[in-house]
């Protein structure tokens, strides 16, 4: 990328766990490499907030939200977010989530966690109030389904039903032996620690950083700033 190209925000929830802090730091970093300076804000837990970033400049940004769903972070923090900035050139690519690559990483982590074909899968998402984010989290455990040929139930950790233990106690009950969770969160954190007590045979860490999701980041950005590319659903705020 050169000096003229947009800028590129990667703007996630936000944590107080500081691992989940640095693994968005990091995949920040590693998109920087591929595609030009990349910086960071939060919605929500602690800041800067992307209108403070944004504020901070008046260079064409290109804003991609690192959410897995797109529910009120999506359509009605960030763009309140960058009204309130008053920047006058913002391109809001779609979120990082679903997509085919995420559902491959998903495979890879339960696998390193001890799943084997056969058993049984529930994706644990954070889960949101948002019909558009859960219809999103339906397709992801589609996207899941189709790699581990298997049925893939859905919990939800934190708003929402049915909750992630359930699921697995469900799943025991009509007697499935060995029961793992598919960690539909892209960082370390409280909602993530929750799994744990969900009473599954293995938890399957959170999507992290890998080589594909920094593609994936660095995809929606050229796409933004590739008229041919843009999808329809960006959306572009000027003033």
């Amino acid at each position: 990328m050169n000096s003229t190209d947009p800028a590129l925000l990667l703007v996630a929830h936000g944590t107080r766990n500081p691992r989940g802090v640095e693994m968005i730091a990091q995949l920040a970093g590693e998109v920087s490499q591929t595609a030009g300076p990349t910086r960071v804000a939060f919605v929500d837990v602690l800041g800067p907030s992307p209108a403070e970033v944004l504020r901070d400049s008046d260079r064409p940004t290109v804003l991609v939200p690192a959410f897995l769903a797109s529910g009120y972070h999506v359509h009605t923090d960030v763009p309140r977010e960058v009204a309130e900035s008053g920047h006058r050139d913002v391109v809001v690519t779609d979120a990082l989530g679903p997509d085919p690559v995420l559902a491959r990483v998903l495979v890879t982590r339960l696998h390193d966690a001890g799943w084997r074909p056969g058993d049984a899968v529930v994706l644990a998402a954070a889960g949101s109030s948002d019909l558009r984010a859960l219809c999103d989290v339906r397709s992801a455990a589609r996207m899941l389904a189709a790699l581990t040929r298997t049925t893939v139930r859905i919990g939800y950790v934190a708003t929402g039903s049915p909750r992630v233990a359930d699921v697995v106690n469900d799943l025991r009950v009509q007697g499935d032996r060995r029961v793992f969770i598919a960690s539909y969160l892209l960082a370390e954190g409280l909602f993530h620690g929750r799994l744990f007590e969900c009473g599954a045979d293995g938890v399957a860490a959170p999507l992290g950083v890998t080589d594909s999701i920094v593609e994936l980041v660095a995809r929606r950005y050229r796409a933004a700033i590739t008229p041919a590319l843009r999808p329809n659903t960006a959306s572009v705020y000027t003033t």
